[in-house]
């Protein structure tokens, strides 16, 4: 393979890893959503009506998918009382769960992010990284020492 390789990792929840993948994979509106998400920013809220005007799907495609990702964890789902033409009126607003949140950058090309975007998600990725395998080495009976040797051995490797 020629060309840069960049590790993307994500974490996906056990049980469900296959139907999260093939949510987000298996058509073109779940991946347009979370590239609109991104063009608004990781931590914003959207708006179904938003998508609906701008990712030029129907009505029934983008309510379905949306349901589908929130089912499965991607996005989150709030309600928001809000003025319209002098009445009160509810709008659907959605943000991106960390789950969401990874998906998203999965999509997002590197030029696209700013140093300081980039030093969150490293952190965030070794934090996710050392949590999972500091459970998994509780599990196997892995003494908390040896992963502190480890980290200790590679920190003052650099």
């Amino acid at each position: 393979m020629r060309g840069r390789l960049y590790p993307y990792v994500i974490f996906l929840p056990k049980g469900s890893k296959y139907e999260v993948l093939r949510a987000v994979f298996g058509s073109s509106v779940p991946a347009d959503i979370l590239r609109f998400a991104l063009r608004r920013g990781v931590s914003e809220k959207i708006y179904q009506k938003d998508l609906i005007e701008n990712l030029g799907y129907s009505n029934k495609t983008v309510i379905e998918h949306l349901k589908a990702l929130v089912d499965l964890g991607i996005l989150s789902e709030q309600m928001e009382k809000s003025e319209f033409s002098g009445r009160r009126v509810w709008l659907k607003a959605y943000t991106l769960t960390d789950l969401g949140k990874w998906f998203a950058l999965l999509l997002v090309e590197e030029e696209n992010l700013s140093v300081e975007d980039k030093i969150k998600i490293a952190c965030n990725v070794f934090r996710s990284y050392i949590r999972w395998i500091r459970e998994l080495i509780d599990k196997l009976g892995v003494g908390r020492e040896e992963l502190l040797k480890i980290v200790k051995e590679e920190i003052e490797s650099l």
